[in-house]
């Protein structure tokens, strides 16, 4: 049964066990031994043994031949002639170097490089392997030959040491070569040369140079810190009986606290909105969710300040918590009686303040030492995760409470670090008001309302 190895065979099994086709590998009067074996058109891993038992009928289709390895050859290398006189075309003298029947010529024969043969002869070997790989498997379109054709070589005996470019780089000095360019221009050109901005390289050390600082406001007694915005302009601080000068000089003036109270209102009402999530949280689609601020309110200015942002903050549709700490106090009374018109909560026991809330407006001390204690309020702040917005606090800080951000009217007191973030209130005071009490100023708000404030180093 040896003659019948090598032969392609389609076989049909009874019982419906599938028709079979591959290549024999062995064979004998009880089995037969099939590889590269295809079972209903499927591919089979391995050998496959059919007992003659199971055999309907087999066919021999022909038998598994290789191909033998295709022979080097040269091609014939045609010389050109130049034109000849008379001629209107010109020829070529053809010098066959060998012919495929093995008959060699009398040229001299070309001089072939061992190591790029080698080369050749390996990456080809590598290829044929790939295909006969491929044909293993039975079809090009097998899954992953693409890969294989790619990357199945082995390339790391070809590579030689990876080429230093830094090292190669290095072999050329450019510098005397930009010298000696510059050397061979007048006189008149390479002093301007010289003269131009040198331009650093990506990996050079650049110190990035400071804003530059603009100074915009002076004031009589420049004795305490400074501040600055995020523009370069200089914000100097001053003192309690400044800032009550101009805000007398104001009142004369016809703007009085009933027309700032607004303005700052107006910018508490608008840090609040960005503290608590800005426009996405007022969205109608949010209704279901609307964020909760809770007013921390004293009997002075600053506490009618809160009540004001409190009132504009219902107008933008937010839930609103007034506490008052003295509700009959008279600076605080024609603000809270406008507040009871907008049907939020107002409270004077912090039992019943909410426990969860989304903004804290804290304004419950006003600019005199020391600061007036509220230790429960304190303890109730500090247990919510809430941030807190302080308006126009002490410049020591409110006694047990930290705030994220206070915000500050006209021009800032020397405040400590203890009230968090500074923001700059606009209250539109006119530049002959600030004149007047021998401040030299000019706007530096710009487009907005509220500007940030950092300390000068």
């Amino acid at each position: 049964m040896a003659q019948w190895v090598g032969y392609m065979v389609s076989i049909k099994c009874i019982n419906n066990l599938g028709n079979y086709q591959g290549e024999i590998s062995d064979a004998d009067l009880y089995k037969i031994t099939l590889r590269k074996a295809f079972c209903n058109g499927i591919p089979c891993e391995g050998s496959i043994t059919i007992s003659a038992s199971d055999i309907s009928n087999l066919k021999l289709l022909e038998k598994y031949v290789e191909e033998p390895p295709q022979e080097n050859s040269t091609v014939t290398i045609a010389k050109p002639v130049a034109k000849r006189a008379g001629r209107s075309y010109s020829t070529s003298d053809a010098t066959p170097r060998q012919f495929q029947n093995g008959i060699s010529g009398k040229s001299k024969p070309i001089d072939i490089d061992i190591n790029k043969r080698f080369e050749d002869g390996l990456s080809s070997s590598f290829r044929n392997l790939s295909t006969s790989k491929r044909s293993q498997k039975g079809s090009k379109w097998t899954k992953g030959w693409k890969d294989e054709e790619c990357f199945g070589s082995p390339v790391s005996s070809q590579i030689k040491d990876d080429f230093d470019f830094e090292k190669n780089l290095a072999l050329f000095d450019k510098q005397a070569i930009w010298d000696e360019l510059n050397y061979q221009k007048p006189d008149v050109v390479r002093q301007l040369d010289n003269k131009k901005i040198a331009k650093y390289r990506h990996d050079e050390n650049i110190i990035a140079c400071q804003p530059t600082s603009f100074r915009q406001i002076v004031v009589p007694k420049p004795d305490f810190c400074e501040y600055v915005t995020d523009d370069g302009l200089i914000i100097p601080s001053i003192s309690r009986s400044l800032r009550k000068k101009i805000f007398d000089t104001a009142d004369k003036a016809g703007l009085t606290w009933d027309r700032r109270v607004e303005l700052f209102g107006t910018a508490a009402a608008e840090i609040s909105i960005h503290l608590i999530g800005g426009g996405h949280r007022l969205n109608p689609s949010n209704s279901h969710q609307l964020p909760t601020v809770v007013v921390l309110s004293g009997p002075h200015r600053q506490g009618a300040a809160a009540i004001n942002a409190a009132r504009q903050l219902t107008s933008h549709g937010i839930s609103t918590v007034v506490f008052g700490a003295s509700p009959e106090a008279p600076s605080i009374r024609k603000e809270l009686s406008l507040y009871t018109l907008t049907r939020n909560q107002f409270v004077t026991s912090v039992s019943c303040l909410p426990q969860t809330m989304d903004l804290i407006i804290c304004a419950l001390c006003d600019d005199t030492d020391p600061p007036k204690s509220y230790p429960a309020l304190a303890d109730w702040v500090n247990k919510n995760r809430a941030p807190v917005l302080a308006l126009d606090p002490p410049p020591s800080g409110t006694p047990g409470i930290i705030p994220k951000i206070s915000l500050i009217p006209v021009l800032p007191l020397p405040h400590s670090p203890n009230n968090g973030k500074l923001y700059l209130a606009n209250l539109g005071l006119p530049v002959d008001v600030f004149h007047e009490v021998g401040v030299k100023y000019r706007s530096p708000f710009g487009s907005k309302n509220t500007i940030p404030l950092h300390l000068n180093e």
